[in-house]
């Protein structure tokens, strides 16, 4: 199963109106949550879910050092303006494959620029910055799936 079938299974679930669905197959697992079951859409990988708990003992050894780091960089964060998804759909950081990216961090931006291209429903919807200042973060991958008012990029306005 690939983006863009997972992709049409989300948009069914949603047009059916349930709560949730869960697909299985030998490779991997997929558990859908809809807003109507009271939770964000979720994406379940099996092979991510066989690898969490191997990494969990790390985490948990280095939880009291790390937990001070988050709230230092949600401080740093605050001046910072985010750029959100206004859709859901697929994140692009490039206008296609062959071509450069929008933006990358350090790259001063306009206003009017723009800064990446979502694609919902087989439209690609171009996304302008709507503030001016310097990329400092890009928070999402490339052709990742994203929802509607998710963070994408942070710009320093100053």
């Amino acid at each position: 199963m690939d983006i863009k079938d997972i992709q049409n299974l989300i948009r069914f679930v949603a047009k059916a109106g349930v709560s949730e669905v869960k697909y299985k197959n030998k490779d991997f697992e997929i558990l859908i949550k809809t807003p109507l079951g009271g939770e964000p859409v979720s994406y379940v990988s099996q092979p991510v879910a066989y690898q969490a708990p191997v990494a969990a003992p790390q985490a948990v050894a280095s939880a009291p050092a790390a937990s001070s780091a988050p709230e230092a960089a949600s401080a740093d964060d605050s001046k910072f303006i985010t750029i959100k998804s206004p859709m859901i759909g697929t994140f692009y950081r490039k206008p296609s494959p062959d071509k450069d990216v929008f933006v990358n961090v350090g790259d001063s931006i306009t206003s009017d620029k723009v800064v990446c291209v979502i694609e919902a429903m087989k439209l690609f919807n171009q996304i302008e910055a709507e503030v001016s200042g310097k990329i400092v973060k890009i928070l999402v991958d490339d052709a990742t799936p994203v929802e509607y008012d998710q963070p994408l990029f942070l710009v320093d306005p100053s």
